[in-house]
């Protein structure tokens, strides 16, 4: 789950991470109080789940409250790259000295976290390692020893930071670093940490993302801050059926079997012109109830124009498949297109169960590439 700006500054404020004051505001009356009552001047800063806001005109500085108000009523309903401002964050304006970037995540490939600091913060790090790599220091860090002060230490030598500010950055590494290990997140990012005129460093941004899997250890923290969010009722509904799926832009809805094979059909259904609209894979033991549930999920997606599954029969057996075809049908009204692709175990049983129960617009395909290609054209005659 990404959290927001705020959100994150909540968690990081939570275990000694120094942040600006500030409250969240879902409309321009709530942010001239919040204003109000920080004191002026103030950053009204929009909350999405996207980088660049500043640039977008998402984030303005107030020196007064009728300023707060407009500012809010400007932002708010913006269109930033995609993500609508719904809620905004009013905090006391940073008095900037200087800006570093300072972020902890997984590194899947070593098995290991990777912490990351340079001196150059308040710009897009891709455009710093593009640039300059030795800008960027990066240090691996075992979870099971931790981050320990010659770690840290390594990080803001090498990372560049002053010698007036290494020893309060080392210290805020070690307590983003417990926030990073405490919270299961899969990133911790502060760009810009900033240190002010006093000499002081503050978390001006932060970008956190938390590992869903972990959600039975934190259920509040994860309560609290869904509520926030408008979850999509496709993700909402597949998400109390335990399904595996992610929505997509496309126009194809995607059944399958097994990680791997989503994403292959995924890529067949690009190739042969078209635009997968989620993934979702059942699983290697798809029973009946969980093939139909599945089906009612994505055919729920009103910019579904065409269904698409693609099982392999393995432990999922075909016949099971064609029931749980059969049962969709019958429990909820599906009104687009199905292509049908079964191969494996028992695919001819299932062929013959679906044959048995002829419905219109159910098609079927002996290969992959000719059921991607039906499913495409049926998607784009329907739109």
């Amino acid at each position: 789950m990404d959290l927001l700006e705020y959100q994150g500054k909540q968690l990081l404020r939570s275990v000694g991470v120094p942040t600006p004051e500030g409250e969240a505001a879902a409309t321009p009356e709530e942010a001239r109080v919040a204003a109000e009552r920080i004191g002026f001047p103030v950053a009204i800063k929009a909350q999405v789940q996207v980088g660049g806001r500043g640039k977008a005109g998402g984030i303005k500085v107030a020196a007064n409250a009728d300023e707060a108000e407009a500012h809010a009523a400007a932002i708010l309903g913006m269109d930033i790259k995609g993500h609508v401002v719904r809620r905004l964050w009013v905090e006391e304006a940073a008095d900037i000295a200087a800006e570093f970037y300072a972020s902890f995540t997984i590194d899947r490939s070593a098995k290991r976290y990777l912490g990351m600091v340079s001196a150059e913060g308040g710009v897009e790090i891709e455009e710093v390692a593009a640039r300059d790599p030795e800008a960027i220091a990066k240090v691996g860090v075992n979870p099971l020893v931790g981050l320990k002060d010659n770690a840290a230490r390594a990080l803001a030598f090498r990372g560049r930071i002053p010698a007036e500010h290494r020893k309060q950055v080392i210290a805020v590494l070690q307590k983003l670093y417990a926030a990073f290990v405490e919270l299961d997140a899969e990133l911790v990012e502060v760009n810009p940490l900033i240190a002010n005129s006093r000499g002081e460093i503050v978390a001006l941004d932060a970008k956190v993302t938390l590992d869903d899997n972990a959600e039975y250890r934190h259920k509040q923290v994860f309560e609290d801050f869904h509520e926030v969010f408008a979850v999509d009722p496709q993700e909402k509904l597949a998400k109390e059926k335990n399904l595996n799926y992610i929505k997509l832009q496309g126009e194809v809805g995607i059944l399958g079997n097994g990680a791997g094979l989503v994403m292959s059909t995924l890529d067949v259904v690009a190739q042969a012109g078209g635009k997968a609209a989620n993934f979702l894979d059942v699983g290697g033991g798809a029973s009946a109830d969980l093939i139909a549930d599945s089906l009612e999920v994505v055919a729920g997606d009103p910019q579904v124009r065409s269904i698409f599954i693609n099982i392999f029969g393995g432990i999922t057996r075909g016949e099971e498949v064609a029931k749980g075809i059969v049962a969709a049908l019958d429990r909820v009204e599906i009104s687009q297109p199905i292509v049908v692709r079964l191969d494996g175990t028992n695919a001819e049983e299932g062929r013959e169960i679906l044959a048995g129960n002829p419905r219109e617009g159910l098609h079927s395909s002996p290969t992959m590439l000719e059921a991607a290609a039906k499913a495409v054209e049926l998607a784009d005659a329907a739109g």
